[in-house]
This record gives C-alpha cells, sequence and structure tokens, in this order.
C-alpha cells in the first residue's frame, strides 16, 4: 500500500502522514487502558470547559481550511473540535473499541484530526486529493450511498471510493472493529500546527497502539502527486 497527497490539498495547507499497524489484536480491552482514559477525559474536560474553541487556532485553522476548499462551516464541524464538544457536553466519550478509543483520546489531546480505517477492506493505495463528483461515498452509520460534491478534499481509494471525506467523516467500508488486523491511521493537521506537533502525534498512536493493542507500526509520508 502507498499513500499519496495532491500539491492542490497541500497548497491550501492540509498537513498529513499515516501511521500504519500490522497484527493489531483489538479484540479486548485493558484495563490499564480504562483507568488512563478515564482520568485523561477528565483532565481534558476541565482543561476545554469554558474554552471558546474558535480562539484556538489548531482549531480554527480546519474551519479555515474548508473554507478554503468551498464547504459551509456550520455543517461540518471538523473532527477534533467535534470530539471536544462531545465531551465538554457529556463529561465523556463513548467506548467503540480500543484502538478507536485511543486514538480519539489523543485527537482531543493534541486536537489534530485524526481517523482509523481497516488496511484489508481498503482497495489499493489511499490518495489525499480534490473530489470530481464521480466518487463512491458510502458514510458510517449509513445504508445508502451518499452525493460525493466535487472540489472537497477527501481520501480515496484505488476503486475511486472516499474513505474519508475532509477529516470529518468516514465510511462504513473501511471501519475499524474488533476483528480488525491491520490498520492505517489518518494524522492531518493544518497552516496552525507544526510539523513536530504531528510527528509527534503519529509516533504516539503507534506507542500506545502497540502497547494495548500490540503490532508493529511506522509512520509514513505521503508521496506528492
Amino acid at each position: 500500500m502507498e499513500f499519496y497527497v495532491s500539491k492542490e490539498v497541500k497548497d491550501i495547507g492540509v498537513k498529513i502522514v499515516f501511521p500504519v499497524i500490522y497484527g493489531i489484536d483489538n479484540s479486548g480491552v485493558s484495563q490499564e487502558w480504562l483507568k488512563i482514559r478515564e482520568e485523561k477525559l477528565k483532565e481534558l474536560y476541565e482543561k476545554y470547559s469554558g474554552l471558546d474553541l474558535h480562539d484556538d487556532p489548531i482549531l480554527e485553522g480546519f474551519n479555515i481550511l474548508h473554507d478554503k476548499a468551498g464547504v459551509k462551516r456550520r455543517k461540518n464541524i471538523p473532527a477534533s473540535e467535534n470530539l471536544i464538544k462531545q465531551l465538554v457536553k457529556k463529561q465523556t466519550l463513548p467506548f467503540i473499541n480500543q484502538a478507536v478509543d485511543i486514538y480519539n483520546i489523543i485527537s482531543i489531546e493534541s486536537k489534530l484530526a485524526l481517523g482509523a480505517h481497516n488496511i484489508d477492506t481498503t482497495d489499493g493505495n489511499v490518495t489525499l486529493r480534490f473530489t470530481d463528483g464521480t466518487e463512491k461515498y458510502f458514510p458510517l452509520g449509513q445504508s445508502e450511498p451518499s452525493v460525493s460534491a466535487a472540489g472537497e478534499y477527501s481520501y480515496c481509494d484505488d476503486s475511486n471510493e472516499v474513505l474519508c471525506r475532509l477529516e470529518i467523516r468516514q465510511v462504513n467500508k473501511t471501519l475499524v472493529d474488533e476483528n480488525t488486523k491491520n490498520v492505517f491511521y489518518i494524522v492531518q493537521g493544518n497552516d496552525a500546527t507544526s510539523d513536530e506537533l504531528i510527528g509527534e502525534t503519529a509516533e504516539k498512536i503507534i506507542e500506545v497502539t502497540e502497547k494495548y493493542c500490540g503490532g508493529k507500526g511506522e509512520v509514513v509520508i505521503p508521496k506528492e502527486i
């Protein structure tokens, strides 16, 4: 599997790396991780309560990317902002499975947009590019396909199927569940995020996932096309 990013997407300020981990065991739940999770969520709730999220340059940076792509803000809340809003509202997050839970916590900590996808259900390579409207798109949780709008930056595989629209909506096809063994992650930033933060976050995903789910990972820098 190869990873690519178009120059046009990079030029609007999207920054991206792809941690890849093979051989995870996502079927169990570590009691140690659950304890760390509880402590982290309490700490992060206290950190973000009362904060105006649009005053934060990293979180606002994703909205600026949407502006540049012609995407309306109100209906397209960036992934990390949405997670923080859920946490502030409910003082917790739903536990889906351990691999997903790990990257959700790291997303809130870093404020970067993170996602995870099943390598074994991905067709060929992955390219971050602007859509032309011909792509297949089956959003997570929907049984019927949606229309792929032209001009949005999206992660697509070689079958011309959207795997993640912008950084906000993943799909049924590459859902990470308890049976998933091989995963690639999206670690996306913007003009307000340093390369160091993106790299450190990618390495942290690998470190924490290997500790609690096993497997062996590496960070892949996409090739520009």
